[in-house]
């Protein structure tokens, strides 16, 4: 004669699953506060970085690249007369281009001579010599001088300032937006970085260092944070 087994598993875990589906959907359901802080922290910068190049035409493409890289060598000769360590420069563009005449009486263009440029970025750690190392160079021949930008050697320590405005201005807006609803603010549930980094400020007053005039101004550090809150009744 045969015997009939019940099988008492799949009931229970339906069973189980039943009660666990209330309690996840209400979990799910839990009213939660997102808001965005933003922070700032500002320094007086203690580095620069300049672009500076030399630009050289002759009819003749390797005199053009030899006219520039002979003031390029000049440049970088001066700049270890001033103590820029080496790691502190880079050549960041080497170019040779064709020159091209105008069209004449519906005549073709021809190649007339060539461009040669030689382009150097530099920081400069010490700002005492910024207005020195932008007239030596050029008075060696720098005809290009395209960027000039100022920053810090070590932004961590205002990086985290800048955080910590960050996220208490979050707190300060979630404690105003949950007291205007008449809900009570819990913990925070989550928090997460987004953009941030340097942001240019005007510069406001100009110094003569040596020949070259130069304005240093204030380096500002921007950070944005998303936190989010639990919301009791």
């Amino acid at each position: 004669m045969r015997r009939l087994t019940r099988i008492a598993t799949p009931v229970a875990l339906t069973l189980g699953l039943v009660l666990a589906v209330p309690a996840l959907a209400q979990q799910a359901e839990a009213p939660r506060l997102t808001v965005t802080g933003e922070g700032s922290a500002s320094a007086v910068p203690d580095m620069a970085t300049i672009t500076l190049g030399v630009t050289a035409q002759d009819k003749d493409a390797g005199a053009a690249m030899d006219s520039a890289s002979e003031v390029a060598g000049a440049i970088l000769a001066r700049l270890d007369g001033l103590g820029i360590a080496a790691r502190d420069r880079q050549t960041s563009d080497l170019s040779l281009q064709p020159i091209w005449s105008q069209y004449d009486n519906g005549k073709g263009q021809e190649i007339t001579g060539y461009e040669a440029s030689n382009r150097l970025t530099v920081r400069v750690r010490n700002l005492s010599q910024l207005g020195d190392v932008l007239a030596a160079v050029l008075d060696d021949g720098a005809n290009r001088l395209s960027g000039l930008t100022f920053g810090l050697q070590e932004p961590d320590p205002v990086q985290n300032d800048a955080r910590r405005d960050a996220v208490a201005d979050a707190m300060d807006r979630a404690k105003v937006l949950a007291e205007a609803a008449g809900v009570t603010l819990g913990p925070v549930l989550s928090i997460s970085e987004s953009g941030g980094g340097y942001a240019p400020q005007p510069m406001m007053e100009m110094a003569r260092m040596s020949a070259v005039p130069v304005a240093a101004g204030e380096s500002v550090i921007n950070a944005q944070v998303t936190m989010v809150f639990s919301l009791g009744e």
